[in-house]
């Protein structure tokens, strides 16, 4: 199984904020940027371990920016680093100012996918060869959120969460 770029996982989705999608306040309901990061993230997940996926967790959701209606947002996903069965994909929003098209970050998130066969088993994935600075950075921190998943979840002792322990020595 051959190694592959976050590229070749890349996933833009590019929409409309409608009416029935806000709030109150005329913004975009957070369950529906949810939705949509989950859909991008499928996608690239998919993309990169070309076998069906499913969603194992939300690792992180920051959501730095209103995003009103009427906004074009694009979400971006891309495969930051793969594990055994698992992969964690990297998602940033960005809205499109109106007048001028320039593009914003609004909010980003972690979610965390596993491959699986036809009856829902397991299966490998391709490891994930990192080429820009951002990708790197990303694919060196997605081993220490795993640990620190792990360790949290109790399926890990303190003394093996190697890239932790680096953190405080």
């Amino acid at each position: 199984m051959n190694a592959k770029a976050p590229k070749e996982s890349r996933t833009i989705m590019t929409d409309l904020v409608l009416p029935s999608e806000t709030n109150p306040l005329n913004n975009l309901f957070g369950g529906e940027l949810l939705a949509r990061m989950d859909r991008a993230a499928a996608i690239s997940a998919r993309r990169h371990s070309r076998r069906i996926v499913v969603t194992a967790s939300v690792n992180h959701v920051a959501f730095n920016s209103a995003v009103p209606l009427g906004s074009v947002v694009t979400v971006e996903a891309k495969v930051s680093r793969a594990f055994r069965t698992s992969m964690e994909v990297f998602i940033d929003v960005w809205i499109e100012d109106r007048e001028s098209g320039a593009r914003t970050k609004a909010n980003e998130a972690i979610y965390t996918f596993v491959a699986v066969d036809e009856t829902g088993r397991p299966v490998a994935v391709p490891e994930v060869l990192p080429e820009t600075n951002l990708e790197k950075e990303r694919f060196a921190a997605a081993l220490r959120r795993k640990q620190l998943s792990l360790l949290l979840a109790g399926k890990m002792k303190p003394q093996d969460a190697t890239e932790l322990k680096a953190l405080f020595e």
